[in-house]
């Protein structure tokens, strides 16, 4: 059911609307991020970003991971994206069954290690990533298909 999952702070753009969805030919987006579903302004954003024929869902992380293990989308091919690492963890510990977890594209700030060009982390989100990891779930850093879906691991210092 759940094709892909990335964190990527910009949540639908192109790479994802484009690359990613038809990539796995997916039936679903589903946004699970706690502040997206508030704002009117980001619904809308995300609505016009989503792929012609493909379903969208923008949901709090908890109703995301009560709908998808309650099996709401089990007839879907889902690409679930959230925007930043606490909120995957969250998917995770909730017990979703995930194929892996790849981190896109996260901004560089002040005092974050940046691991790759358009990948920057906090020591916070290095350590909840070690978590994923060490609960058996494959973490990637794979911004399109084509490159390599090495274990972030070994971009982390």
């Amino acid at each position: 059911m759940i094709k892909h999952m990335r964190i990527d702070e910009r949540l639908i753009h192109g790479q994802v609307a484009s690359v990613w969805t038809n990539f796995l030919g997916c039936s679903r987006i589903i946004v699970a991020n706690d502040e997206a579903p508030k704002s009117e302004m980001q619904i809308a954003a995300l609505k016009l970003a989503c792929p012609t024929g493909v379903k969208l869902s923008i949901l709090s992380v908890d109703k995301a991971a009560a709908n998808i293990l309650s099996g709401k989308y089990d007839e879907d091919k889902v690409f679930l994206i959230t925007r930043n690492v606490p909120d995957a963890k969250r998917l995770v510990d909730a017990g979703v069954p995930l194929p892996g977890v790849n981190v896109g594209n996260l901004a560089h700030h002040d005092g974050y290690q940046k691991i790759k060009k358009s990948v920057s982390l906090s020591d916070a989100d290095i350590s909840l990533i070690r978590e994923i990891l060490a609960k058996g779930v494959k973490v990637t850093a794979q911004m399109i298909p084509d490159e390599s879906d090495a274990s972030i691991e070994t971009f982390l210092a």
